[in-house]
């Protein structure tokens, strides 16, 4: 495992804001790791990054135990607050070049780590200009940039997209998809869909405690969840609604008004199955519904947040 987290707490006096959690990302995965506001994301990162002592427990970053190795476990992880550690006084590629030698990448090396980082995270255009003269979407690029400077094996992202427009979202999650594979990428986000388009898997929080991990069919059996599909069709007749309901898996269908229906399969997606059906009465539109944001509230209300 690239990050293995057993069991830790974080106690501040009769504060709990962590309560033994304990989880692992595999190598090249990426997580998303949800839950509400003081859910207890940003201490665990902090934790995972060795800003942040533990009061019991562990974790270990590519092999490292973050406590009493935490110079090997910082080599391997870069870090991307929720807000990005840049200085508006410097240019890009001076900033990136001040962050690799912090990070100790060698003299020899260094140039061409800066230049590859900068044409990894589309900031050619912007590399000469000052920070402060940038976009919050170029400014949240260069503070992925730091992270990335130094080739960790491992990233750490606390709210990357906060205050984003939803272009600047967009490019964001397309930097970070194209990270999966080469990277372990741990993802603390509000944004769900944000989560669909980029996560192998998550993990939930609430109240400082693990509540569902897993990916979202994994979720939907831990929490019993069902699927359905709405259904928009032109060109409805006198059977749809029986033929839906004949179909192999489905429990129930319903006519919600003229030409909108929906179909509960339960346990199996057969969305396919459905949308296949559906297109000889004119299929306009077919929703899925019960999806992460569903099982994402269900765990989050199952544990009484």
């Amino acid at each position: 495992m690239m990050i293995e987290v057993n069991s830790i707490s974080r106690r501040y006096g009769s504060l709990v804001a962590v309560n033994g959690i304990s989880f692992s990302v595999e190598p090249g995965e990426v997580l998303g790791f949800l839950g509400p506001n003081g859910a207890g994301k940003t201490t665990t990162m902090r934790i995972l990054v060795g800003a942040l002592g533990a009061t019991s427990g562990t974790a270990r970053v590519a092999g490292h135990d973050v406590a009493t190795q935490s110079r090997q476990a910082r080599r391997a992880l870069g870090y991307l607050p929720d807000t990005p550690p840049v200085y508006p006084s410097m240019t890009v590629r001076d900033y990136l070049d001040y962050a690799a030698r912090l990070r100790g990448v060698p003299s020899k090396d260094r140039r061409q780590a800066v230049a590859s980082t900068i044409s990894k995270t589309g900031l050619d255009q912007v590399d000469g200009r000052l920070i402060a003269n940038l976009s919050r979407g170029y400014r949240q690029r260069v503070g992925l940039a730091q992270a990335l400077v130094h080739d960790p094996k491992v990233l750490i992202l606390d709210e990357p997209t906060t205050g984003l427009d939803p272009a600047q979202v967009a490019e964001i999650r397309n930097l970070i998809r194209d990270l999966r594979g080469e990277r372990t990428v741990v993802l603390s986000t509000h944004i769900l869909s944000e989560v669909t388009a980029t996560c192998d898997r998550v993990v939930i929080i609430s109240g400082g405690q693990l509540v569902a991990s897993g990916t979202e069919e994994q979720l939907r059996d831990q929490l019993g969840a069902e699927h359905r599909v709405r259904l928009h069709l032109s060109r409805p007749e006198s059977d749809t609604l029986s033929c839906l309901r004949s179909l192999e898996g489905v429990e129930a269908a319903e006519e919600l008004a003229s030409g909108h229906f929906i179909v509960n399969t339960g346990r199996q997606d057969l969305r396919e199955t459905v949308n296949q059906t559906a297109q000889q009465w004119g299929l306009l539109e077919s929703r899925s519904e019960g999806g992460l944001e569903e099982l994402y509230l269900s765990a989050i209300e199952e544990h009484g947040a």
